[in-house]
């Protein structure tokens, strides 16, 4: 349905393998299909048993009875008919729990190289299409002969109008997919791109408000979604033309039909029953040819809303592989020549960057601003994969372990708190409960967390303490408050790495004095800590500093002596915010 589902090209695979599992449904709907295409023939029997044998003889015990028959054959008919619409639901609700969970970890896997946000709804192009209506032609067009040889069984004349009628259909709805699809790709392109650029702004309605952007964003908004829908208008009409001459030729066929077998009826060659008989045969050859075109831009959305995902697990930077489960790492961290060069950047962001902590140290970044402390953080918190070089923890490269599993050691901070939907307990907990994590031991872990990052009393005198619920993007707390929230979540589980990146920057003095007790406490316990900040005085107790320079080491060492070397040689620019 979706061209090859074989896995003939990377990425085909795990496409593939999930269809195979909906194998069973799509048997049973074309064995369905089968029986519901001969029990279509039904009418046409009826029809001709009636003016063949009722009306001549005024037989009223066969005519009782062939309704009879009919009747049954009809409800059995509605019934597979309804079963097999059934069986193509099932198989689209089996696709979306064998793939949807890996579609979501690959956008996950791949957003900060390739973002890839639209990939839900081309799965649910897919899904959708396995289920709706062209499905169902799909399953019907095989059974087209049927029809056609049951035209010439009744006369061969009549046989042929019909064949040349649905040559002339399957041509019209060829020329239609030759026509529409460059249509359809672009406004399929158009519309994806004006989705994405509505959920960014979306995203940012504060700051659209703030700074008076709303009726500029509006306009370009509503300016690229009059593109798009300009363009399915232009699909639509090209479309709907064939369409529209596709169903001129459906009636014109019948009518000619009709005539026909008239004048064959007259001429005696076929009996009067045969009339309507043709004309119903007809009508039941082309069905299936012009449902397809009205399906068609669901189905070509499809087909390429396939090679889209195929593209996405084709990507091998992400692969999903068994792996050997490692024991828990102590946070003995070692960064090894890691370079970092985003998409369609010309300068490298990170340059050779190498570095070790051993268990209970901390580590100072500093730099100015677009130096690379950011990147270099967001590197050692796993968050961003290198593009060359390797980060290891406890000797083992970063790849050595599942993403979620090496996650559990190392505690992360990122200069936005980036809090999610949910309450304030299922955030500290990293939203544990929903991988069958025990309540109690969420309860025991996130209090825990939230007491060593010096935020259970602000937790407290939320309107529902842990169970306050916070919108999107952590709507509902402050940005100080968020940010504690966000620390105690670092902290949660007490992971062997951690990694704060401008911790205190929305903080006030009681949560920077709060904030370095969570830091030494880690410490004291064995963590490796990460700090990069921009305020002196998070960075006032730190064993070591590191400054980089466009991405380079500038200098590394003990603190007293990286801080006596750059007194000695300040640097051409003073130290900014985070890159």
């Amino acid at each position: 349905m979706f061209g090859n589902l074989l896995p003939t090209r990377p990425g085909t695979e795990p496409l593939a393998e999930a269809f195979r599992a909906c194998r069973v449904h799509f048997v049973w709907a074309a064995v369905f299909s089968a029986l519901v295409n001969i029990l279509y023939l039904a009418p046409t029997l009826y029809m001709m048993q009636v003016y063949d044998r009722v009306v001549p003889t005024g037989g009223m015990v066969t005519l009782t009875l062939i309704t009879a028959v009919v009747v049954f054959a009809l409800g059995t008919l509605a019934g597979l008919d309804w079963l097999r619409t059934r069986l193509l639901v099932r198989a689209g609700l089996r696709l979306d729990r064998k793939l949807a969970s890996k579609v979501m970890a690959r956008v996950v896997d791949l957003q900060s190289r390739q973002p890839a946000t639209q990939a839900m709804r081309e799965f649910d192009n897919v899904r959708g299409a396995v289920s709706g209506q062209g499905a169902l032609a799909i399953f019907d067009v095989p059974w087209t002969p049927l029809y056609l040889i049951c035209c010439f069984l009744l006369h061969p004349w009549l046989g042929v109008l019909t064949l040349v009628g649905a040559t002339i259909l399957f041509g019209l709805a060829v020329l239609n997919e030759r026509d529409s699809r460059p249509r359809l790709k672009r406004a399929i392109q158009s519309t994806n791109a004006a989705y994405a650029a509505q959920e960014g702004v979306a995203g940012q309605t504060e700051v659209v408000r703030a700074l008076g952007m709303k009726r500029s964003s509006i306009a370009r908004q509503i300016a690229q979604r009059e593109a798009a829908t300009e363009q399915y208008a232009d699909a639509q009409f090209t479309g709907g033309k064939y369409t529209g001459v596709i169903k001129f030729l459906r009636l014109v066929l019948q009518s000619l039909a009709l005539g026909l077998g008239a004048y064959l009826a007259v001429k005696s060659e076929i009996s009067p029953g045969a009339i309507i008989a043709t004309s119903v045969l007809l009508s039941r050859t082309v069905a299936p040819i012009e449902l397809l075109v009205g399906a068609w831009p669901s189905l070509t959305q499809a087909v390429s809303s396939w090679k889209t995902l195929t593209d996405l697990f084709a990507d091998t930077a992400a692969v999903d592989r068994p792996r050997t489960a490692l024991p828990a790492p102590v946070g003995k961290l070692a960064v090894e020549q890691v370079s970092v060069r985003f998409p369609e950047t010309e300068a490298p962001q990170l340059r050779g960057v190498s570095l070790t902590l051993n268990p209970g140290q901390t580590l100072g970044i500093v730099g100015p601003s677009g130096s690379g402390k950011t990147t270099l953080a967001r590197v050692i918190a796993g968050a961003l994969t290198p593009t060359t070089g390797a980060i290891r923890i406890d000797g083992a490269d970063y790849a050595a372990r599942d993403s979620d599993d090496l996650a559990r050691h190392i505690g992360y901070l990122p200069q936005n708190p980036s809090l999610f939907a949910g309450s304030v307990k299922d955030n500290i907990s990293r939203f544990a409960g929903s991988v069958g994590v025990s309540p109690a031991e969420i309860d025991a872990r996130a209090v825990a967390a939230a007491q060593a990052a010096g935020a259970h009393e602000i937790i407290l005198k939320l309107p529902r303490a842990y169970d306050t619920v916070l919108g999107p993007f952590g709507a509902g707390v402050s940005a100080g408050q968020a940010q504690r929230i966000a620390l105690a979540r670092a902290l949660y589980g007490d992971p062997a790495l951690l990694v704060l990146d401008e911790p205190n920057s929305n903080l006030d003095g009681d949560g920077e004095t709060a904030l370095m007790s969570a830091i030494l406490s880690a410490a004291a316990r064995g963590a490796a800590v990460v700090i990069v900040a921009h305020r002196a005085g998070v960075l006032s107790r730190v064993d070591r500093l590191l400054m980089l320079r466009d991405g380079v080491v500038h200098e590394q060492g003990p603190r007293e002596d990286v801080l006596a070397k750059v007194r000695a040689n300040p640097a051409p620019a003073p130290v900014g915010r985070p890159s």
